[in-house]
């Protein structure tokens, strides 16, 4: 008998277990690890104040307490476990290369100081218009830009090795995890007394929370709520820039929804696609990998002589209105979502599960907002 059981073990799972473990919980992660899961092909940019993702007041204020949550948590993690948990401040440019970018880039910019001046965020001082030599300068391979700012304050993930040591910190306080496939999630009464597994396995649980990323809308005939969660698959390249000091260089986002996150090791991660008419097929397709390597020459011509290292393939979950769900659902007392995250699950998915293992834990916590319940 567990007090919880998480369902899926990607970077919210392993948050909300890492979280609840650490609350002395008796805390089981159940994850069969699926191929396409989005904690694995991220880009893994922490920088909500500069967004132009969305301009959703919910999710920028979630958003930056979530930025802000990674510090702590990578301090505690780097306490808890023995290996790098893969985060690490740095600098981020914004660049419009094109003659097209320049107003979607001047909206932002106005976006950035009418959130600045009613949440405090980005923080004066922390934002400066660049010439195009001074962006090359930052960043060798950029093209020349017609409009550059420069952030200083913000950070980057890997993911992967983040889950990792979130995992192994669980453990440290008491996390069990197991690789399996959770077919039910089992309730009488309207009440969650466990799951049942592919293999025959049963475990029983008076808490369940469905962290199952694109996969969470499996379970929602079962338990007779809306879980309006679908997958948005991205494709996102790994370069290899040879000799290229990359560990120095600034993450960039251009206005056509790319990104390039470099990495120490002479990498370059690019990217990504967003289709939303991928369903399950988190396979690679001439046409992202097309999408992503044109807006690469476009934007850093000077990568041209890279090496292709690696394409990943996520499947992000991606909720009909593009905010995360995360609670208690209505219709079976103990059952919890934490998923719907879409392409920010890096940036906010520590951060989301901690909130939902605090309501778990009996703590006051304002997600109403992120309730399932606004899709009735």
């Amino acid at each position: 008998m567990y007090d919880a059981i998480i369902v899926g073990g990607g970077i919210v799972g392993a948050s909300v277990a890492y979280h609840l473990a650490r609350r002395d919980v008796e805390t089981l992660l159940i994850d069969r690890h699926d191929d396409g899961r989005a904690t694995d092909a991220g880009a893994g940019i922490i920088s909500p104040a500069t967004s132009s993702r969305t301009a959703s007041n919910e999710w920028f204020e979630l958003a930056l307490d979530a930025a802000a949550y990674y510090p702590t948590l990578d301090e505690r993690l780097t306490e808890e476990q023995d290996g790098d948990t893969g985060y690490s401040n740095c600098e981020l440019l914004s660049v419009a290369v094109g003659d097209d970018e320049v107003p979607e880039f001047d909206a932002t910019t106005d976006r950035i100081e009418k959130r600045r001046s009613r949440f405090g965020q980005p923080e004066p001082g922390t934002t400066t218009e660049l010439t195009s030599d001074e962006a090359r300068s930052k960043f060798p391979a950029l093209a020349p830009t017609q409009r550059c700012r420069a952030y200083s304050d913000a950070a980057r993930v890997d993911a992967q090795m983040f889950t990792a040591a979130l995992l192994r910190a669980g453990k440290h306080h008491g996390l069990t995890t197991v690789e399996q496939d959770v077919t039910d999630i089992v309730h009488e009464n309207g009440v969650v007394t466990g799951v049942n597994t592919a293999d025959g396995d049963s475990y029983d649980a008076e808490t369940v929370v469905v962290a199952g990323g694109a996969w969470s809308q499996a379970f929602e005939t079962s338990l007779g709520v809306s879980i309006p969660v679908e997958p948005q698959r991205g494709q996102i390249i790994h370069l290899d820039c040879h000799d290229a000091d990359t560990a120095s260089w600034p993450i960039l986002g251009a206005f056509r929804g790319h990104y390039m996150v470099p990495w120490p090791d002479n990498r370059v991660g690019v990217g990504a696609t967003r289709e939303t008419d991928s369903g399950f097929q988190p396979r690679t397709t001439v046409e992202g990998v097309h999408e992503v390597l044109d807006e690469v020459l476009r934007v850093a011509p000077g990568l041209r002589d890279a090496a292709v290292d690696e394409i990943r393939v996520g499947l992000r979950p991606r909720s009909a209105d593009q905010l995360p769900v995360l609670g208690p659902i209505p219709t079976v007392e103990g059952v919890h979502l934490a998923t719907g995250h879409g392409a920010t699950g890096l940036q906010l998915g520590p951060y989301s599960g901690k909130l939902v293992a605090d309501g778990i834990s009996g703590e006051s916590v304002d997600i109403e907002q992120f309730s399932v319940t606004r899709f009735e």
